[in-house]
Formats: C-alpha cells, sequence, structure tokens
C-alpha cells in the first residue's frame, strides 16, 4: 500500500494572461467614461460603445476649436447637436449649427448661422439644404421654399426688403417656370414664364395701384389684341419647361 502523506507535491503555476490582455481590457471604451484625449490633441467626454464615440458626448477639436455636442453613433455625429467655433477675435463661442444629424453630416431639420449674419432654418441632406427651408439674406430679402442640393428648387417665395416679391418655380436657385412678381412700390404685378431669372412672356397690370409708395405716372392701358390669352399661352407653351 502506497503512503501518500510522503508522494512529493507538484505545484503546477497559475495560468495567467499575458500583461498586454490586461492592458488591452482596461483601455477598452465602454459606457460612460470621463475625458478621453487623443493623440492629436482632441478631446472627447461621453459615452462609448465598443471603442466607438456612442450616446451622448461633447467633442472639441484642438487644432480649429470647434465643439460638438450631442448624440453619436458608432463614432459618427448622428442624431440631435449643436456644432459652435470660437470668434477669431472675441474667443467667444458662436453656434454655426444647431440640428439634426446624420452619418456625420447635417440631415434632418436644423439651423444654420453664415459668418456673414445669414441664416436658414429647414431640411437638409448630406450636409446641404435639401427640402423645405428659410433662408434670410444679410441685403434684408428672405425665401422660403423647397431647396434642392444646396439653392432654391421648385416653389418658392422670395420677399424682398423693398416689400416687393416673388411667388413661383425656382430651378437651381433661379426663378424659372411660372410665376408672379408683385411689384407692391410701383402697384403692378407681372404674372408669366420666367428662365434663369428673365421673365420670358406674361401679363403685366395694375395691383394695389392706389396704396403703392411710388407709382406709375399713368396706369397701364388696356390690352388691344384680338385674343390676348391665346397669344400669351401660345408664348408660355414656347418657354414653359416645368414639366419636363
Amino acid at each position: 500500500m502506497t503512503d501518500t502523506n510522503n508522494m512529493p507535491v507538484i505545484k503546477y503555476p497559475r495560468i495567467r494572461d499575458p500583461l498586454f490582455y490586461e492592458w488591452d481590457r482596461k483601455a477598452q471604451k465602454c459606457g460612460l467614461r470621463h475625458t478621453i484625449y487623443a493623440v492629436n490633441g482632441d478631446q472627447y467626454t461621453g459615452e462609448w460603445l465598443d471603442n466607438l464615440k456612442h450616446g451622448k458626448g461633447t467633442q472639441l477639436w484642438k487644432n480649429t476649436g470647434a465643439i460638438y455636442s450631442g448624440d453619436w453613433k458608432f463614432g459618427k455625429r448622428d442624431g440631435y447637436g449643436s456644432y459652435s467655433i470660437p470668434d477669431p477675435v472675441t474667443k467667444e463661442y458662436k453656434r454655426v449649427y444647431t440640428g439634426w444629424w446624420e452619418n456625420d453630416r447635417r440631415g434632418g431639420r436644423g439651423v444654420f448661422f453664415y459668418p456673414n449674419g445669414e441664416c436658414y432654418e429647414g431640411e437638409w441632406s448630406n450636409d446641404l439644404r435639401s427640402g423645405w427651408g428659410k433662408m434670410e439674406y444679410k441685403d434684408g430679402s428672405v425665401y422660403e421654399g423647397q431647396w434642392l442640393v444646396d439653392q432654391p428648387n421648385g416653389q418658392g417665395v422670395l420677399r424682398l426688403s423693398n416689400g416687393n416679391r416673388y411667388e413661383g418655380g425656382w430651378k437651381d436657385g433661379k426663378k424659372h417656370g411660372p410665376g408672379k412678381y408683385f411689384y407692391l412700390d410701383k402697384g403692378q404685378q407681372l404674372e408669366g414664364i420666367w428662365v434663369a431669372d428673365i421673365p420670358k412672356c406674361g401679363v403685366l397690370v395694375d395691383f394695389g395701384r392706389d396704396n403703392a409708395p411710388a407709382p406709375t405716372q399713368y396706369p397701364l392701358p388696356e390690352i388691344e389684341l384680338h385674343d390676348p390669352a391665346g397669344v400669351l399661352a401660345e408664348a408660355q407653351a414656347m418657354f414653359d419647361d416645368s414639366h419636363n
């Protein structure tokens, strides 16, 4: 019978993961963490998922001083957030864009403030104004209507600072197609067809002439064509490509 008490005891070393495994585990970013600094000096404070910015967070870019605060998805700005930059003189932060983001670009509804004081509020797609929106220009005029690829395109209204306005079609940022131009300063209205910002044909009539601040000296004379409607329709058909 073997005496087990006298058998040598063999001690096996406890198996441990290499140190770099432990370091990697500690470096994994998931959930809410304190500020993380990138090699280039950028810093991010917020939530993470699988080493990607995900959830609520604030990013500061060292090179430009710009700040984004809002939603993130898998490392990209996605959801609702605000982007600001420092004023080059006062260093105070000025809001540039507040609204919705998709895949790190402006997408959905949002407000953009331009350096020259102009402002756009409306829909965005792929960082460009697209959809329905309102643009306030520095000269006091306002455009409200449809946009496509950063330009007025479709139906819209342009109101000038002197009260005159255009209502109608747009293409590539210019008045195009059927429209009406109200010259409220002199009490006239032009209804016709525009091509690349130029009225090609139409009917000009007196409109609110009695209340106009600078009316024309004489009222417009009556049209004496035999078939004015037919002449106008023929001219409109020649220039109107809004259905193409």
